[in-house]
């Protein structure tokens, strides 16, 4: 299949699941993971209706970025490095990856240089799994209640990377926990937040995090098929 019908039916499946559960579906932003994926690849993406495209890697995301006018928003979901902020602060439309209070401090820093303020996400690591990063649950909070202190950053909501299972249902408690704690956050009604965005499921997992209250969906090879 082309990758026009791949967006066609992630788009349709979507819709599906949402009217299921009695969600809007144009509430729900689809964030194409373009990982390792060629620029004509990323432009059917685009002929195909899709305008968010995320990234894992600095580099990559600085190189393509080249490539494409305005019309598109960039999303930096990969493991951000502080001193890599200042190379992308200026081009992304959401950090999807917030994990340290020193990688908070350094976007308010190089946000404050240019006088703008930039959305982000806190990464959470709902499995508390070794190999991968974000804070534990139980600090969403107090994390939240530290970096809503920084006047160039707005916080927009949490991001996770879901255990893989070969049975996505068995995750889904996980998203259940994600949802309670975004709900959690928006209650507290921090100064510079605005608390709108649950960035979760990916190409396996996506229809349990939209069950269960996702905003955002990142999808890679569900789009692009397989990567090599």
């Amino acid at each position: 299949m082309s990758i026009k019908d791949n967006v066609g039916s992630l788009i349709q499946e979507v819709k599906r699941v949402c009217d299921h559960c009695n969600r809007d579906s144009s509430d729900i932003s689809i964030v194409a993971v373009t990982k390792t994926v060629g620029i004509t690849g990323m432009k059917e993406a685009i002929e195909s209706g899709l305008t968010d495209f995320g990234e894992n890697r600095v580099q990559e995301l600085l190189e393509k970025i080249e490539q494409f006018d305005e019309s598109v928003n960039w999303h930096m979901i990969g493991h951000l490095q502080r001193n890599k902020v200042k190379y992308i602060i200026d081009k992304v439309s959401l950090i999807h990856s917030v994990d340290s209070v020193r990688l908070a401090e350094e976007i308010q820093r190089q946000s404050l240089k240019l006088l703008k303020t930039t959305d982000v996400l806190i990464e959470v690591n709902v499995g508390s799994e070794d190999t991968k990063f974000g804070i534990k649950p139980d600090e969403i909070l107090d994390f939240a209640g530290v970096i809503s202190k920084y006047g160039n950053l707005r916080l927009r909501g949490l991001m996770t990377v879901a255990p893989y299972d070969e049975e996505p249902e068995n995750i889904r408690p996980l998203m259940k926990l994600m949802h309670q704690k975004f709900n959690e956050l928006k209650s507290l009604n921090l100064e510079n937040s605005l608390i709108d965005t649950l960035s979760m499921g990916m190409s396996n997992d996506f229809k349990i995090a939209l069950e269960e209250g996702a905003t955002m969906i990142r999808v890679g090879s569900m789009i692009f098929g397989e990567r090599s």
